[in-house]
């Protein structure tokens, strides 16, 4: 059922860094920093997939991003959701059956075989797309979609994030320079601020994420991993 009546931001951004907290999906550690991919080192991880198992939860999320999307973008801006290989796909079915619109999910590449197909579904030509992941850093496997979304012929003006890093300027300017309108529901101030609240942990590691989310790749650097990075 499409919700008309939306709630505050601030209190959907509070709620859902509470539920992250609560299942478990949120990791502090300032002594033992987790080592990326990219070679980043940081002291928060956060896995958004953890979301899927818990149906209360995941419901409250979901009208979360329903009641962003259409007061950020609009009612009827969109012909249907996309979500993005792997983590994409659930959330976009949930927020596709939210919204009453239907889902394709998109490749990471053409999968080599048969009909080479990067798209699934049936997305029209000139479709308006709504593009969904899980969480974004700085917005790079989110373009890989969109853009091969764009390339078989439909719009992109709209991502969402339920959960955005929000640390990284980069990040803007990509979202910016793709024009790709960008809507999340929370964030690493958010997550920080319910571990405060709650008390989760002492002082120095509060204080040591802070100072990461401030200036993540100086934090890095200090800390073993690198202080440059192509996000």
């Amino acid at each position: 059922m499409i919700q008309t009546t939306f709630p505050d931001r601030g209190v959907m951004a509070e709620l859902m860094a509470k539920m992250l907290w609560e299942i478990g999906a949120v990791h502090f550690s300032a002594d033992k920093p987790y080592k990326f991919a990219s070679g980043l080192m940081s002291p928060v991880y956060i896995d958004c997939r953890k979301l899927i198992s818990y149906p209360r939860i995941r419901s409250a999320i979901m009208d979360f991003a329903a009641a962003t999307v259409m007061r950020e973008a609009g009612f009827e801006k969109f012909d249907c959701i996309a979500g993005g290989e792997t983590a994409g796909i659930p959330f976009a079915a949930f927020l596709a059956e939210r919204l009453g619109l239907p889902m394709i999910y998109v490749r990471k590449a053409p999968k080599g075989h048969g009909r080479n197909a990067q798209i699934e579904g049936h997305m029209p030509e000139g479709a308006r797309v709504l593009v969904i992941e899980d969480l974004t850093t700085a917005g790079g496997s989110m373009f890989k979609f969109i853009d091969a979304i764009r390339a078989a012929g439909a719009t992109v003006d709209h991502g969402i994030a339920l959960f955005f890093y929000d640390i990284f300027p980069e990040a803007y300017e990509r979202f910016s320079n793709g024009q790709v309108k960008l809507h999340h529901i929370a964030t690493w101030r958010n997550v920080l601020a319910a571990a405060r609240e709650g008390k989760l942990f002492d002082d120095n590691t509060l204080s040591e994420v802070e100072a990461f989310l401030d200036a993540p790749l100086a934090w890095s650097g200090r800390n073993g991993g690198v202080s440059e990075i192509a996000l």
